[in-house]
């Protein structure tokens, strides 16, 4: 018996073909529910505008929801939206008429009627769960179970027609619902909107999708002024899977040659490095000469800005090799966004500048742009974050305040300090009636380094590190230099 080859349909919607493993299966029948107002309508309108031409035409029934003027009124301005589409490849069909007397056999017949006047290659229900609200069911006399027998019927049909179809419904939760709609679905998309406090993330999740591999789990999606785009969930390749080969003797210059020294010759190259120190201690000034070093031996690089404006980023050094398009810029000041925003972002920028080198200011910042529900699993998040960014070869720097408290010593203010393979303290002491800035490496895995305490000066050109440190008072901030 020959196997059965299924075309997969790209559903022009950013993101959504990864999680479903290729597309939507062609002359499947499909599931689109969620919450009211998670973004139904517009997901089906973004796939239907982008699927629909003249060898593929697709009809869009509305049962009880808005009336098609109105709804395309709003869709109109959406780029995807194409006008020159309606009435020759696509065409909607207001259903409501049909409802008033609740008879949904006669609602049945003129779906009927209309596919097989158009006969389209796509075929569209939306949104026959809002009939549940409808007076017009209990007031005919009808009832639930009507309504649920007329559901199950028009999956039937849709599921024997040569097209592609999607029936668009409201449920509160997918284990909540008994519909033998789910059964008879061979897709299944659910939308919701999670709000916690004064943050609103919308997710989506494959439930469903009969013969391909779908990506499990719930994923962020965003409805912009472009349209749906979604967010998969950045997943850690499993153990022994392939993987870029760096090797441990391979090491990553700073751009300041007495910390190469102090570093055992540099990073080693995909590692993470967590640079920690007070407030003006040069955490910033560190990271672009990191940066300025990458671009000067041919590694292109990329910094995620959390605090800072790009205005406002770094040097006239950075904003040059910016300028260049040397080093890459991700603003991630936009309040209320997930992990998967933010390293969506940075994963792309990463793969189109080819960039080796890449830089986290701060991680104080990165928490507080995280949506309140996420930054309760601010660890978590951190630690897919580096996970799967030195899963790509690239070397990773993040810089993190920490006060400086002199009778304590810190090497994270969120206990996340395991979670870099190397760590470098900035720190301030006082010597000789002046405050001074030193520093040291205090971890680097695999790796010996100098345990040196040494201070350091920031110049016009950056920081120039000095003599090592003969300390007499650690807990009052006091030494002098040997």
């Amino acid at each position: 018996m020959n196997k059965v080859s299924i075309q997969r349909l790209a559903t022009g919607v950013p993101g959504l073909d990864e999680l479903l493993g290729g597309g939507i299966p062609e002359f499947s029948f499909n599931l689109v529910a969620g919450t009211p107002g998670s973004g139904k309508t517009t997901l089906a309108h973004q796939i239907m505008f982008s699927l629909a031409n003249p060898d593929r035409r697709a009809l869009f029934f509305t049962v009880l929801g808005e009336p098609p003027l109105k709804m395309l009124r709003y869709q109109q301005q959406f780029p995807f939206f194409d006008i020159s589409k309606i009435n020759e490849s696509i065409k909607f069909v207001n259903l409501s008429a049909d409802l008033l007397d609740g008879d949904f056999t006669r609602v049945l017949a003129r779906i009927n009627e209309e596919v097989q006047a158009f006969s389209p290659s796509l075929v569209f229900v939306d949104s026959f769960r809002s009939v549940v609200q409808s007076g017009n069911v209990t007031a005919t006399g009808v009832g639930i179970g009507g309504l649920q027998h007329f559901v199950q019927q028009l999956g039937m049909q849709m599921t024997s027609w040569l097209a592609t179809t999607f029936l668009i419904g409201e449920y509160l939760a997918p284990e909540a619902e008994s519909s033998p709609v789910f059964t008879v679905a061979d897709g299944i998309l659910w939308l919701s909107q999670l709000i916690h406090r004064d943050a609103l993330v919308r997710k989506i999740q494959v439930v469903k999708i009969r013969g391909q591999a779908q990506s499990l789990g719930v994923h962020t999606f965003r409805i912009s002024d472009s349209g749906v785009e979604v967010f998969p969930r950045a997943v850690l390749k499993p153990f022994g899977s392939p993987k870029i080969h760096i090797g441990y003797d391979e090491r990553v210059s700073m751009g300041i040659p007495p910390l190469n020294e102090m570093m055992g010759g540099g990073l080693p190259a995909g590692y993470s490095l967590l640079v920690v120190g007070p407030s003006g201690s040069g955490k910033t000034i560190l990271a672009t000469q990191f940066l300025a070093e990458g671009v000067r031996i041919g590694e292109p690089g990329v910094v995620a800005a959390f605090e800072k404006s790009p205005n406002q980023l770094m040097s006239r050094r950075l904003n040059a090799l910016i300028e260049n398009g040397d080093v890459g810029v991700i603003n991630t000041r936009t309040l209320d966004v997930s992990l998967d925003e933010i390293l969506h972002d940075m994963v792309k920028m990463i793969e189109r500048m080819k960039a080796k080198r890449v830089v986290i200011d701060s991680l104080s910042g990165f928490e507080m742009a995280l949506a309140s529900m996420f930054r309760e699993d601010f660890r978590e998040s951190l630690y897919r974050l580096v996970a799967v960014l030195t899963q790509m070869g690239v070397t990773v720097l993040m810089t993190a305040e920490v006060e400086d408290r002199y009778t304590e010593l810190r090497f994270s203010s969120y206990g996340n300090a395991f979670l870099a393979d190397a760590i470098l303290m900035q720190r301030y002491v006082e010597m000789q009636g002046k405050l001074r800035r030193v520093l040291s490496v205090v971890k680097i895995r695999g790796s010996a380094h100098s345990d040196d305490i040494r201070v350091y000066d920031i110049a016009a050109d950056g920081i120039h590190i000095g003599e090592r440190l003969q300390l007499q008072g650690i807990l009052t901030g006091q030494a002098e230099p040997k």
